[in-house]
């Protein structure tokens, strides 16, 4: 398709106001013909649900299973790990427990299939592990039943779901848990649970750092909430079971403490970077030292994700630094306050690029985020080249503004031209 034969849209601005949008077009986002070496990633997928299911918060989750594994095969066919389970498939936002098990196990079953055949030339030779890591938690508590001290239930349903996460073969991820934020009475009490689930684990895991902006009720976690007061006490639980550690996973925004925290970590332990911001730097890296990634983002620009890293790999790190910030402000605006909600631009991203037919979410958190928001991550997503199928994009771009009213037909829904 000539750059002359691109959509063009009639959208509304943040003001209500209408404007005529151009489409850029598609990037040029190989994938890889061998598996990305020189970075460490994963990206957290969500969750699609059955489209006719009871999708209103508060209902079970009833997922779509063909569609979601789908998604994660997209994925790793791109040369990404994937992160499963986590706040990205709307953990403690929308998935319950039953669904949450269940996700593992079908996610991790693909995984093996997907290792045992061979399917992507960018995953030859790595493991279940490398591509696959869980979320370990305690959804199965009911935070409002939780006292201060109740540490003994928290452990006891992190080791639950430890024995099932390390049972499906993924690699483990230690979330932070709102039950804990809940029942630890001081720093003393984080470091008793975390203790007990890193000398039960089997294998190296990830530990989980997730700040309040991602979820409010993880205020004060480590007991503090003094960011170095907290950081100190994270530090000490590294130090002392650092060969228990693959990596810690940071989602604090703060690229300053990320950098300070990198430098001091123990020999053999990863930076994991969950910072949705300024995840460009930090991947690049100082020259010495760089993050690897576990990020939400990566979910919506994996073919440009792939494309940096791939470039990473050639060691072209102006290249792979410059695809990396053509994605910055898509990733800024998804992120923005209330990140909460980052979600729900995930899951529009899918829809528009046809990896679900209808832009739903569990828990109805597709209305996460207002009409104006979602167009202006239409926009910013096709600036990045991150729009695949230009056409149907515009259509079904076209299709929410005259579900929302603000446009009185499309061809798709009208069948005029």
């Amino acid at each position: 398709m000539s750059e002359n034969s691109y959509p063009a849209l009639d959208l509304i601005d943040e003001h209500g106001q209408s404007f005529t949008y151009k489409m850029q077009g598609p990037g040029d986002f190989q994938r890889p013909s061998s598996p990305i070496s020189s970075r460490k990633v994963y990206a957290a997928a969500h969750v699609i649900p059955q489209m006719g299911a009871d999708n209103t918060p508060g209902s079970a989750a009833v997922i779509d299973w063909e569609t979601t594994l789908a998604y994660r095969h997209e994925l790793w066919s791109y040369g990404l790990g994937v992160a499963d389970a986590m706040d990205t498939a709307q953990r403690g936002m929308g998935l319950d427990y039953a669904a949450t098990c269940e996700l593992i196990d079908r996610s991790a079953q693909e995984a093996a299939a997907v290792i045992a055949e061979n399917r992507y030339p960018a995953l030859a030779g790595l493991t279940v592990r490398d591509i696959l890591a869980c979320g370990v938690g305690t959804d199965q508590l009911a935070v409002e039943s939780v006292e201060p001290g109740q540490l003994q239930e928290v452990t006891g349903a992190y080791l639950e779901m430890l024995r099932l996460v390390e049972g499906s073969g993924a690699k483990s991820i230690l979330m932070c848990s709102r039950a804990l934020a809940k029942a630890a009475r001081n720093p003393e009490d984080y470091v008793q649970v975390y203790g007990t689930l890193l000398e039960a684990a089997q294998e190296p895991v990830i530990l989980h750092w997730l700040g309040e902006m991602f979820d409010p009720q993880l205020a004060g976690y480590w007991g503090t909430s003094d960011l170095g007061e907290a950081t100190a006490v994270f530090q000490s639980i590294l130090e002392k079971y650092s060969d228990k550690i693959d990596g810690v996973k940071v989602s604090l925004l703060d690229a300053e403490h990320e950098k300070q925290l990198r430098a001091a970590l123990p020999s053999g332990i990863r930076l994991y970077t969950g910072d949705d911001f300024n995840y460009p730097e930090l991947i690049d890296g100082d020259g010495e030292l760089h993050s690897d990634a576990l990020l939400g983002i990566f979910a919506a620009i994996y073919p440009a994700a792939s494309a940096a890293l791939q470039a990473f790999d050639a060691s072209d790190s102006a290249r792979g630094r410059a695809i990396l910030d053509s994605t910055r402000e898509l990733g800024l605006h998804i992120f923005s306050a209330p990140t909460i909600y980052y979600k729900t631009g995930i899951a529009f991203l899918s829809w528009l690029n046809g990896h679900q037919s209808g832009f739903q979410m569990v828990g109805g958190l597709q209305a996460g985020r207002s009409l104006p928001h979602l167009v202006r991550t239409f926009v910013l997503a096709d600036t990045a080249g991150l729009l695949l199928k230009p056409e149907m994009a515009a259509e079904r771009m076209e299709q929410l503004l005259a579900v929302y009213g603000v446009k009185e037909s499309t061809r798709s829904l009208s069948g005029v031209s």
